[in-house]
Formats: structure tokens, sequence, C-alpha cells
């Protein structure tokens, strides 16, 4: 098969060429308002209580809802797998603030 011909596309460009020049400005950089310095790592580590609290909150949610599921302690209830469930949300939470 033979290659199809290219198509010559007729024009230029759209914008005359040569037009205006800026001149660069030769004032002092202004400090920009939105620049954050960087947290320092002494700030970013997290106290050892997070992580034990972390795996505190996710153990007693997940008993709880195993004691619940099975019936061993208490007779099941909504209301146990509601806090089980409070206690795991609160261990993710708290995961998320572990550096």
């Amino acid at each position: 098969m033979a290659k199809p011909t290219k198509r010559r596309v007729q024009g230029g460009r759209t914008t005359p060429k040569g037009g205006p020049v800026r001149q660069p400005k030769v004032s002092e950089p202004v400090q920009s308002a939105r620049y954050t310095p960087p947290v320092p790592r002494e700030v970013k580590i997290s106290p050892t209580w997070v992580p034990v609290l972390m795996f505190i909150f996710l153990g007693v949610g997940t008993l709880a809802i195993l004691i619940n599921y099975t019936g061993a302690v208490w007779d099941t209830s909504n209301w146990v797998l509601l806090g089980g469930l409070a206690g795991i949300l609160a261990g993710i939470i708290t995961a998320t603030q572990y550096h």
C-alpha cells in the first residue's frame, strides 16, 4: 500500500513577527506571603504515647466487636458494636497523627 500524500497547509504565523519586547523589571524581589518555611524534624517526631494509644484503641475496639459477636460476656447489643466501631475509628484517627 502506498503512503498517502501529505497535504500542505497554507498560512503562517498568526501573530506578526517581532512583536512587543518586554523589559525586565529591576525592582527588588518581594517576599511572598504564601511561603511557609519547612517544619523542623524535631517537631515532626511524635511522642511515644501516640502509637501506644492507637494500638489500645484498635485492640479495645476489635475486642469489643469480637466479644459482642460471640456473646461470651454479655448479651449481644448494637450499642456494644457501635462502641467497638468507635474504638477502631479512634485508633485510625490517632494513626493519622503519628509522624
